[in-house]
């Protein structure tokens, strides 16, 4: 029996006792026979489960659930949804009754699904140990597990090898490279006039100043980061990028892609999400590690998608082992992979995915990446953050627009 056999068989059976002591109630749904991989275990079930999934990624989990259906006779509903209002409908639904057994979403969401109590913690049991580290860390909450991964995404550095043939070796040698092309922005981040603290905080890592502390829990909302010398340094950093043109909060998202594309820059800090528009313009792209104005790494935001059990389920059991053992195999995440792109979370499909210079690319820049914190109290970061980053770029003292920043996110959270 083979070790995903074997995980199937454990998960499958743990269902089917649950069903049998009535431990697990069940939707409305068809009788159907229940057994785990060659195991000739058999019993009668009416559990169904309803599942919303964004609507791109329909193709890639229907191919899971009929090999789910097929294998345990459980039924799935399948129910596209627009990204942007899976959330929120989510929040709504599951206290009325009315929500899905599971959902497709974001890491980020974790704490506010968290807080409003609609989530129930998943069972990964020995199989965490196949996933990247930063996926399970992501998809921890105050110690438990929430979300089944199934994709890691963060920033690299794209170059132009046609303008640039080789990767820099610091942050000073990638804006002597660009201007050694001839290039008067060797280098582009978008901006904006409100900032954007999420491109910069590979940079902000390097100075030594993450947003919040960790403990064993995951993220600790009381221990803010933001202050710490290294924070300063940072903001000292910002003042001179600015002063140099290097950053420019005229710069938006659209600015900066155009640079980059029309040749005009030959690095591009920016996220999987781009490449495809810079290689249709017949550039040829390098993805390179985010080049640090500190000699220590940058280390960028990851963003971890994937699955959540609703806290209202009457299946839950049936949806652990759905998670767990069919769209967290090897077939599954490339299945997902293949309709996004992103690189998958587990360990295994991540290598095979990377065989694409392009996701080997970005995965050897998330190795350093680290979980955007989940936290509730991340909004009101959020909240001041890339203001006071704008305005230190555009000339405000970086000292006290600093310590300002870190006193309003104090008085917000506290």
């Amino acid at each position: 029996m083979t070790v995903r056999s074997t995980r199937r068989f454990t998960a499958v059976t743990a269902l089917l006792t649950a069903i049998v002591l009535g431990g697990t109630a069940c939707s409305s749904g068809t009788d159907a026979t229940a057994g785990g991989e060659g195991t000739g275990e058999t019993a009668a079930t009416s559990t169904s489960l309803t599942v919303w999934v964004d609507a791109e990624r329909l193709d890639a989990v229907q191919s899971v659930v009929d090999t789910y259906t097929e294998q345990t006779g459980v039924g799935v509903e399948l129910v596209g949804k627009n990204v942007d209002d899976i959330k929120d409908d989510f929040i709504q639904q599951v206290p009325t009754g009315e929500g899905p057994d599971i959902t497709m979403g974001a890491h980020d969401w974790l704490g506010e699904l968290a807080t409003n109590g609609v989530v129930a913690p998943i069972e990964l049991g020995d199989t965490s140990g196949n996933y990247l580290d930063v996926a399970v860390e992501a998809s921890t909450y105050d110690g438990a597990t929430y979300m089944l991964p199934y994709a890691v995404e963060n920033l690299a550095m794209l170059r132009n090898a046609e303008l640039v043939a080789d990767a820099p070796s610091d942050y000073d040698d990638m804006i002597a490279k660009g201007k050694d092309a001839g290039l008067d922005s060797p280098f582009v981040v978008e901006q904006g006039s409100e900032g954007d603290p999420y491109h910069l905080y590979p940079f902000q890592t390097a100075f030594g100043a993450p947003v919040f502390g960790t403990d064993e829990t995951g993220y600790n909302s009381d221990d803010l980061q933001l202050g710490a010398p290294g924070g300063e340094k940072f903001a000292d950093w910002l003042g001179e990028q600015g002063e140099e043109g290097n950053l420019n909060t005229d710069i938006d998202g659209d600015i900066a892609k155009q640079a980059f594309l029309d040749g005009d820059a030959a690095f591009w800090l920016t996220g999987p999400w781009n490449v495809g528009a810079a290689q249709d313009a017949g550039i040829d792209v390098a993805i390179d590690t985010i080049p640090s104005p500190t000699g220590e790494a940058a280390s960028p935001f990851a963003g971890v998608k994937g699955f959540f059990v609703s806290s209202q389920s009457e299946n839950q059991v049936a949806a652990n082992d759905f998670l767990v053992n069919f769209l967290g195999s090897e077939e599954a995440q490339l299945a997902l992979f293949e309709s996004g792109n992103i690189l998958p979370a587990l360990s295994a499909a991540a290598e095979t995915a990377s065989s694409d210079p392009v996701i080997e690319g970005f995965a050897a820049v998330g190795e350093e990446a680290v979980p955007m914190p989940a936290i509730p109290e991340m909004g009101a970061v959020f909240q001041y953050w890339g203001i006071a980053e704008a305005e230190i770029i555009n000339g405000s003292d970086p000292s006290e627009t600093w310590q300002k920043l870190v006193s309003d996110v104090e008085g917000a959270i506290g």
